[in-house]
């Protein structure tokens, strides 16, 4: 979906709702995690070495925001990704962040053939 230009004043709430929720290590970490595949709360905080309530907080963030679903299995429920243009978000910030870098090492590797 191509986005109109201004932005309605709705949209640039729920797109800053949205930065919001991923602006937090922990739930990039979650995320991460669930790529891999479905987990419990026990096993996210084993897998990530957090305790089960900090995990499950943040779940439920990312579950009422509509990127985590959640499925009752018998007593267990199963998380998952349940929005997974998340990623792509993801990928997006990651190669901005690695052509930072590039442009800085090349900075730097100058720089010290200067010096």
């Amino acid at each position: 979906m191509a986005l109109v230009s201004p932005i309605p004043e709705p949209l640039v709430e729920l797109i800053a709702e949205r930065f919001r929720v991923l602006g937090e290590p922990m739930r990039i970490r979650i995320l991460d995690r669930l790529r891999a595949g479905e987990a419990g709360i026990g096993e996210l905080a084993d897998d990530l070495g957090a305790s089960q309530q900090n995990v499950s907080k943040h779940v439920g963030v990312l579950v009422r925001a509509g990127i985590v679903g959640r499925e009752k299995q018998g007593t267990a429920v199963r998380l998952r990704i349940a929005d997974d243009s998340v990623f792509a978000l993801c990928e997006l910030v990651c190669g901005g962040i690695g052509r930072d870098l590039e442009r800085l090492q090349s900075i730097l590797e100058s720089s010290e053939v200067t010096s």
